[in-house]
């Protein structure tokens, strides 16, 4: 055969005989490219500042939710004809829903634009707060804060969306995210510094009508302010739906049980074993459905990684550290009988330590640097709980100033670089990763909260007992020190009637509660010394973490591995 008669023998191959090799010769169709974010726009140095103001609003708002309650539950109580174990029910509403509706919120804000967004978001949680103005119920307010704690979820987005719209696209996450997060730390401390005056005006309802004013202030910054919008892309599936129902059922009843559970005590009621598995059985079927999906809500591969996992514990473990001030301290000087007015001074210490923190992380936040951030921060507030744990029954805020201070520093230096890296690294991949990185912070932050709080709360309680049984085994009713004691308190009640039998009771009423009071001190020791061996064994993982990760960059005799 000749070569001609070859070449054309080959052009007549039939089709069907080689459909393989055809589909692998066809090219591929290209990819969609990605929608461009907005251009950049500079603005003036005002209009910068009335977009800092508005994130650092929302901020504080979106977090008032729970402090403001948290800071003065024994207050709240009361008007709601309550007790502190029933108003407690007021957080675990607020909890439920707000624990994991940013995550859709994400999508629905991909979807519908930002500003549509903001706009129609901010509604209900004016309408709301205006609502509990007429409310005074118990079982009203615990459903009005359910919806508020709904209507909260997208308030966080905004903030952090306000503060890095007046950055430039290569400072967002280092300088934007750094002075976002100051606005996010501050509810504590604001709420206890205005709650004294608020509950002194209207009681309860001093306290809400300042959420209904920050409401209100925040909804005039979205309608004056635009944020930049990138072009809309549908990115809601049927089964987004279902995947986050599971999830919000998941997180709400996680929130329920690790708020409630050491109020109603662990094994005491059956409600909380429940709860808890529903809150397995909701988990195990998302995962399920999402390990079965091509697009998937949350990557739940990805989540198992290695560098997620490590990623989560480090937040989760900074999310219990925080617990230290977040609950211990305040809820240390209550035991003590002292209320928000005396804690003021502590208040503002822990607010301008959050502000400088967050001011100086936006300055030297840089790649690299993250693991030299997070050991001060972890050394920080190891001393500080060190430095907490050697407090007595005279300890008064004043002594605390230094120590909260360093711990607030050391919070606000340790997220910022965190959050960083992790949204960094989300955003090279795509929308499932971002959306999964969301799902990772909701969880450590959220869940991370009431999880440290529980564990937190617990940890006194079961201390407190055992400090009791010792003490009231040494006051033995012969020591005459003991006896001198009683016989003190017998006759300060001595003078304010002549019934010696009640004066009696009540004098070994009011000797028994110092007893207690002693042992809950020594309970808080124990609980902040914990966790400076958490801080210390969190320092230790970085050290050899960074060891290990740099094992390779010198060889035994000191030259780099790279000229070796």
């Amino acid at each position: 055969m000749s070569p001609r008669d070859m070449a054309a023998a080959k052009d007549q191959v039939d089709p069907e005989d080689v459909p393989e090799q055809a589909a692998a010769d066809e090219p591929k169709p290209a990819a969609p490219a990605p929608a461009a974010p907005p251009a950049f726009v500079p603005k003036s140095p005002l209009l910068m500042l009335a977009y800092a103001v508005a994130s650092a609003t929302a901020g504080i708002m979106q977090g008032l939710g729970t402090s403001l309650i948290s800071v003065n539950l024994q207050q709240i109580a009361g008007p709601l004809e309550a007790t502190q174990t029933e108003a407690s029910w007021l957080m675990a509403a607020y909890l439920f829903p707000n624990a994991s509706l940013a995550l859709i919120l994400f999508k629905v804000r991909m979807q519908y634009g930002i500003r549509n967004f903001c706009e129609i978001a901010i509604i209900p949680y004016v309408l709301i707060s205006l609502a509990h103005l007429w409310v005074n119920d118990l079982t009203l307010s615990i459903a009005l804060r359910f919806f508020a704690g709904a209507a909260a979820a997208p308030i966080s987005s905004m903030a952090l969306l306000y503060m890095i719209e007046i950055f430039p696209p290569e400072k967002k996450l280092n300088v934007g995210l750094s002075l976002a997060l100051i606005g996010l730390f501050l509810s504590t401390p604001v709420a206890g510094l205005i709650s004294p005056a608020l509950l002194d005006m209207r009681d309860l309802q001093g306290l809400y009508l300042f959420e209904l004013g920050l409401a209100l202030i925040t909804l005039c910054f979205i309608y004056l302010l635009p944020l930049s919008s990138p072009p809309r892309a549908k990115v809601i599936a049927p089964l987004d739906i279902v995947s986050y129902l599971l999830l919000a059922i998941c997180l709400g009843c996680l929130s329920i049980v690790f708020t409630m559970g050491r109020l109603y005590w662990w094994l005491e009621v059956d409600w909380l074993g429940w709860l808890l598995i529903v809150a397995i059985v909701t988990g195990t079927l998302m995962v399920v459905i999402e390990l079965n999906r091509k697009n998937n809500l949350i990557d739940i591969r990805w989540l198992t990684s290695t560098e997620i996992i490590h990623f989560t514990g480090v937040l989760l473990v900074f999310r219990i550290l925080l617990t230290e001030q977040s609950t211990g301290v305040i809820n240390f000087f209550k035991q003590l009988g002292l209320f928000n007015e005396q804690m003021s001074g502590m208040y503002w210490s822990i607010l301008a330590a959050t502000v400088v923190s967050g001011m100086l992380c936006a300055v030297i936040v840089k790649p690299g640097r993250e693991a030299a951030i997070h050991l001060a921060a972890l050394t920080l507030i190891a001393i500080a709980t060190y430095m907490d744990s050697q407090a007595t029954i005279l300890t008064r805020p004043e002594q605390m100033y230094l120590s909260q201070a360093m711990m607030a520093f050391g919070s606000g230096l340790f997220l910022p670089p965190a959050m960083a890296v992790g949204f960094g690294a989300a955003l090279k991949r795509g929308l499932p990763y971002i959306m999964s990185f969301i799902a990772v912070f909701l969880f450590t932050q959220k869940v991370g909260a009431f999880i440290g709080s529980a564990l937190f709360g617990t940890f006194v309680t079961w201390r407190e007992q055992y400090h009791s049984a010792i003490l009231t085994s040494r006051l033995l009713p012969t020591d005459p020190l003991v006896t001198a004691r009683m016989q003190q308190y017998i006759g300060a009640y001595a003078k304010t009637g002549a019934d010696s039998v009640n004066n009696t009771i009540q004098g070994t009423s009011t000797f028994a509660k110092q007893v207690q009071q002693q042992a809950y001190v020594l309970a808080y020791n124990d609980a902040f010394y914990a966790t400076f061996l958490i801080a210390l064994g969190a320092i230790a993982l970085l050290i050899l973490h960074v060891a290990w990760n740099n094992r390779h960059k010198l060889l035994p005799g000191g030259m780099p591995a790279e000229q070796a």
